[in-house]
């Protein structure tokens, strides 16, 4: 079975695709209603270059599907106050070119026209969708499978990397304790070299004191005068 063949048969695979609504317009210029949210009946039969008969039998069919994807079925009030709220948006002469359904009016969202599109066998536009829909399937698959590619590699990656770093365990744990054992060694410089300097501090202290003797007792010599 072809992929389009599956397409047109499954649901479950058309749901899958249902987000997809930028591929109208890649097809064929869709033209929206004034609110910019829906189109008519007739609307997308011209989208899809059929018959509006064509489009209305399709929507029987499939009303539960089409109806859950923005499909709604306007009478009375609400189909009153729809054409109301319509008329007021379109730039002039809106009676004259939005012609007013008399009983009910079924209003179709992009998201409806591309559920339209995966169900429609007998246009050429709908094929074209379903091709880019296909088209667009393959090229996201093909990325996945390069991403899987990618994180498949580094993965690999990250195990050697996990195994270099069970091997330099013992390395880190035991440059880890010589550095430990340094410190210390650095420490008991540290103190010893302050010992040190306290004790030279002493030293400079008695120094001064028989520097100033010394110079006490030469001046005490000059006083006496030379000896005769």
């Amino acid at each position: 079975m072809s992929k389009e063949i599956a397409l047109l048969e499954s649901r479950a695979l058309r749901v899958e695709q249902m987000e997809r609504v930028d591929i109208l317009d890649k097809v064929k210029s869709l033209v929206m209603l004034p609110d910019g949210i829906h189109v008519r009946t007739q609307d997308v039969a011209r989208y899809f270059e059929v018959s509006t008969a064509s489009v209305r039998r399709l929507t029987d069919r499939h009303q539960k599907e089409l109806s859950e994807n923005g499909l709604r079925l306007l009478r009375g009030s609400e189909l009153q106050s729809f054409h109301s709220d319509t008329l007021s948006l379109w730039d002039g002469g809106g009676e004259a070119i939005y012609p007013q359904a008399a009983t009910q009016l079924r209003l179709y969202t992009r998201r409806t026209v591309l559920n339209v599109a995966m169900l429609l066998r007998e246009s050429d536009i709908a094929r074209c969708v379903r091709a880019y829909l296909l088209d667009a399937e393959d090229e996201l698959r093909a990325r996945h499978d390069v991403l899987d590619h990618r994180v498949t590699r580094i993965e690999h990656c990250l195990a050697d990397v996990g195994s270099a770093l069970t091997e330099l365990g013992p390395v880190l744990r035991r440059m880890s304790e010589r550095f430990d054992s340094l410190d210390r060694r650095l420490g008991s410089t540290h103190r010893l070299v302050g010992a040190i300097s306290v004790r030279l501090a002493d030293v400079s202290q008695d120094v001064l004191g028989v520097d100033a003797r010394l110079d006490d007792v030469a001046r005490r010599l000059r006083e006496l005068g030379p000896v005769t």
